[in-house]
């Protein structure tokens, strides 16, 4: 059933004015939980990681959401958590500080790049979406965000703002500009991928903004 999402807004904001920080993450939880353990799931491709990350999300949500300043949307600044609580989670794992790529997920974005190659050996339908986990993990928070979430360029630029401190609407536009043209060589890599392995035609006409093998199928 789709959430009405102005009106989750509005009751997440009204509890947080009237200074029930628990019965707004409660609210929270109950409206974008399962949508934020998609992302999780999505990013740490481990089942225990995104039990962990999400726990460290929730924490982080409880503690941070008296300081909210509502400068954007409840759910992008909750994505933004959910992102911070993944990286964090796993460079605590690593030991070290360094920034996320694929050497930080060893066991699978790895293996998606070793000669096995998973989607050689699976059905269509898996085959498209091991090509997109065998993609960055920001690569593949990124077409969450823009494609199966629907979320605005500035939205996705919000949330994926790598600096401390709320970005000015400059920096914002261009961070999205960034991002929307990394979208559109990660979709050529995808289109690439796919017309190797045969999933689909060299000359077939992609769809301007959702193609088929960056959907979940």
């Amino acid at each position: 059933m789709a959430i009405d999402r102005e009106k989750l807004e509005r009751e997440i904001r009204a509890l947080c004015e009237r200074k029930d920080m628990g019965g707004a993450v409660e609210r929270a939880l109950q409206g974008y939980g399962m949508e934020i353990m998609r992302l999780m799931a999505s990013l740490l491709h481990n089942p225990e990681q995104a039990k962990d990350a999400f726990s460290l999300f929730c924490e982080t949500l409880l503690k941070g959401l008296p300081g909210f300043r509502w400068e954007s949307s409840f759910r992008t600044w909750a994505y933004r958590l959910a992102r911070n609580s993944c990286y964090q989670l796993t460079h605590a794992s690593a030991g070290r500080e360094t920034p996320v790529s694929s050497s930080s997920f060893p066991e699978q974005a790895q293996a998606h790049r070793s000669d096995t190659r998973p989607w050689q050996r699976t059905s269509v339908k898996e085959r498209f979406r091991a090509l997109r986990d065998s993609l960055e993990p920001e690569e593949r928070m990124l077409l969450m965000l823009r494609v199966d979430q629907r979320l605005p360029w500035t939205e996705v630029a919000h949330i994926m703002w790598e600096l401390d401190g709320p970005p000015t609407n400059a920096e914002l536009a261009r961070k999205a500009t960034a991002l929307r043209q990394h979208f559109q060589r990660v979709k050529t890599q995808l289109r690439k991928l796919a017309i190797e392995q045969g999933l689909i035609e060299q000359d077939a006409v992609p769809r301007a903004e959702t193609p088929s093998l960056e959907q979940e199928p």
